[in-house]
């Protein structure tokens, strides 16, 4: 067949037009690909890395509060193995020890959400620096001591304000910055560190006070809170778009609310103005009086002292805690995962149940046989601190994302007080009475009463909710 002819003015132009596309369809392609590439890393900067590439920042910030809370649970935890030893050293009545030790405890429940509002303020690693450096001072000094009031002054005040700023609040805050999913599980490991410092130190501490003497004891839990200083400074950071990511599960709708001006003071005051309008506030703060009254006021502090009343070594009576820190541990962490899942009411209705049944049973398993007391220390130790998880959450529905942190640092300073006062309460009954019977059964009545009270929360509709910008801005709020 034959081709039609192409004028010989035309020949040179269909020669050279697919070329011509030729050229334009690659610059084209060229140029797609080089903004696809662009919006690609464009992208990348400002999402989130998946576990299946690397691991995300949170959980590198997770790994360095729960170091720096543990350490501080160490120092929290070394006065039970102190009583005794002190006691027989300088012939102090319990009550007197008690005393300095339940001021410590008032002042780190009262420190939180000043301790809150300092985070806004001044930011998280700068808080936590100046927490942990106090802490490894005090504790140092405390050798020292050889009065009554030295050691109020300085554990009491000095060491309860420093352990006020490296509280739990330090880990509602870093888990609402940085976790929009498995906020649960995440509060739930850093709650856990209470359990872990209790597991990892008291062991230690006892045989070192058997053997050396309380004074090199305490010098390793000053130690300890000394080598935290570093880990904060080079792994610890304030918010995920200070690195350019988005928090764990979060996207772009997720605004973060940006560092405060304002006085801290006013903020943490306002906040307790406006959670004091609100039922399910005094429900949750009073929950968690009762959760200080039944765990470090008393079974945390006095439980050592007991055992020994009832000759049971101080060695041996440190392994109990221990191993309540080892059931604590698991129950902590199960506990912040099946708040994800369950109803935090309901979860926290069978933690009290379960706890005040165990508290009633504890007179009993000190005067039995010794199977009782590790009975006692799994039973208790499941749901020592499992009620931190579902509390935190119930604030956070109940006060919003922004405003949580600073929320529940005023409901744990119900749990401290109710410790405080449980300490020296515990220790003036033992006084008196001659043992901690009484003090057992009211702590374990007290339980119960809890539970009722847990499953009224989130039943009434108030919610104090505000906007970040009236975080930002107290001053402002302050006025409505």
């Amino acid at each position: 067949m034959l081709e039609p002819r192409v004028p010989a003015f035309e020949r040179g132009r269909t020669r050279r037009q697919p070329l011509v596309l030729t050229y334009r369809a690659v610059m084209e392609s060229l140029r797609a690909h080089s903004d696809a590439r662009n919006d690609h890393l464009m992208t990348a900067s400002h999402t989130p890395l998946r576990s299946g590439h690397r691991l995300h920042s949170a959980w590198v910030v997770l790994a360095a509060t729960f170091v720096v809370l543990l350490a501080a649970a160490g120092v929290r935890s070394t006065p039970s193995v102190l009583i005794v030893p002190l006691e027989q050293e300088f012939h102090w009545s319990r009550a007197t020890i008690s005393l300095a030790v339940s001021i410590s405890i008032l002042l780190y429940g009262l420190m939180g959400p000043f301790a809150g509002a300092l985070m806004q303020r001044l930011g998280v690693r700068r808080t936590s620096l100046i927490a942990m450096s106090m802490l490894a001072i005090g504790v140092a000094l405390a050798t020292r001591v050889t009065r009554p009031w030295q050691l109020v002054l300085l554990w009491g005040v000095f060491v309860g304000t420093g352990t006020g700023m490296a509280a739990i609040v330090l880990g509602a805050t870093i888990v609402n910055r940085w976790f929009v999913t498995r906020r649960g599980l995440a509060l739930g490991i850093l709650t856990a560190s209470t359990a872990t410092g209790q597991l990892v130190f008291l062991p230690l501490l006892a045989s070192i006070v058997e053997r050396h003497g309380w004074r090199p004891a305490v010098l390793l839990v000053a130690g300890a809170a000394a080598l935290t200083v570093p880990v904060i400074a080079l792994f610890m950071r304030e918010r995920p778009d200070d690195l350019g990511i988005l928090p764990f599960g979060g996207t772009t709708n997720d605004v973060a609310v940006g560092e405060s001006t304002q006085n801290p003071a006013i903020i943490a005051l306002v906040a307790l103005r406006d959670g004091a309008r609100s039922r399910d506030f005094w429900l949750l703060f009073a929950t968690f009086f009762i959760c200080g009254a039944s765990t470090n006021g008393l079974v945390g502090t006095h439980l050592i002292p007991a055992a020994h009343d009832h000759g049971i070594p101080e060695v041996r009576a440190a392994g109990l805690l221990a191993l309540m820190g080892v059931f604590d541990l698991v129950g902590t962490t199960g506990s912040g995962w099946l708040s994800d899942r369950w109803s935090s009411r309901w979860l926290l209705a069978w933690y009290y149940t379960l706890r005040g049944l165990s508290l009633m049973f504890l007179p009993v398993a000190l005067s039995g046989a010794e199977t009782g007391l590790w009975v006692f220390a799994v039973w208790y130790g499941l749901d020592w601190i499992a009620t931190v998880p579902p509390t935190v959450k119930l604030a956070t529905d109940a006060f919003g994302v922004a405003r949580a942190p600073i929320m529940f640092g005023w409901i744990a300073a119900g749990h401290q007080l109710g410790a405080a006062l449980t300490a020296y309460a515990a220790g003036w009954i033992r006084m008196t009475a001659g043992d901690y019977r009484l003090a057992f059964l009211g702590s374990g009545a007290l339980c119960l009463l809890a539970a009722a009270l847990a499953l009224a929360i989130g039943r009434s509709g108030r919610a104090v909710r505000r906007q970040p910008a009236a975080i930002a801005d107290p001053s402002t709020a302050a006025l409505t």
